[in-house]
């Protein structure tokens, strides 16, 4: 891998730090999902704060991660053997550890998340309350799925661009980017309760793609995403609906007093 000053002047240049900046945007979008779930979770005043601590420091583990970029492409080597029961043997490297268990951690969360959710509506009617979230141990869950998701990012910039200093510069912008979305995306998760049910689900999906990209088995996250899109547009159209409706009644109510 180079470390040296592209050339700007270059068009093919722009060309590759272009595609991987969208490619960076693209594959943050669970990230933000995630860090815009837990930090939902704090105070008002205290979200924002979470949010740009947890996604400066994983512009800060990205770029270290691309700093030692040899490294990382070294923990692509298997260094342990996982046997299927039917005496199918896979050779597990480093970053499959990572993807596997980053994954393991996304569907636990995601379903205790979905749990609790479903437990706070049921249980809304006898007052209770849950107890608050600490900034600390917010800060702690965004970093280790970040850590998840920078492996994802930074293996995936490696595949495209030579130069290092490229991919820095994409990582970073990309960052500055979520940055800039993570509040409004934060807003609007919390105020519709079925985002964030479909958030979670979403989360949990992706969590089975990193258990089976850990595995070997290739799922094309296109498909993904175009269904994650599909049913966002469906859900925004059900707010919709539901907001006409609701105000339909409130224009009705004061008529059938009358």
């Amino acid at each position: 891998m180079e470390f040296i000053i592209p050339d700007f002047a270059d068009a093919s240049v722009w060309i590759s730090l272009l595609t991987l900046c969208f490619l960076e945007v693209v594959l943050g979008i669970d990230n933000i999902i995630f860090i815009s779930i837990v930090a939902g979770k704090l105070p008002e005043h205290q979200q924002r704060k979470a949010r740009n601590i947890g996604l400066g420091l994983a512009m800060v583990f990205r770029v270290a991660l691309l700093l030692c970029i040899n490294w990382i492409i070294g923990l692509k080597d298997p260094v342990v053997n996982f046997k299927w029961l039917n005496g199918t043997v896979i050779p597990l490297s480093w970053k499959d550890i990572i993807l596997l268990a980053g994954g393991l951690f996304l569907i636990v969360k995601s379903t205790l998340e979905i749990h609790h959710k479903l437990q706070t509506d049921a249980d809304e009617g006898h007052k209770k309350t849950r107890t608050p979230h600490s900034l600390a141990s917010v800060l702690f869950q965004i970093v280790l799925v970040d850590a998840v998701f920078s492996f994802d990012s930074i293996l995936t910039a490696v595949g495209l661009v030579d130069n290092v200093l490229v991919m820095i510069i994409a990582v970073v912008v990309s960052i500055l980017i979520m940055m800039l979305f993570a509040g409004p995306v934060t807003k609007i998760i919390n105020k519709q309760p079925t985002l964030q049910m479909l958030a979670l689900t979403f989360l949990i999906v992706i969590g089975v793609v990193l258990i089976a990209s850990g595995f070997h088995q290739e799922i094309s996250k296109s498909i993904i995403y175009s269904c994650l899109g599909f049913s966002l547009i469906v859900e925004l159209l059900n707010i919709r609906l539901r907001g006409k409706n609701a105000k339909n009644v409130e224009l009705n109510v004061p008529r059938d007093i009358e």
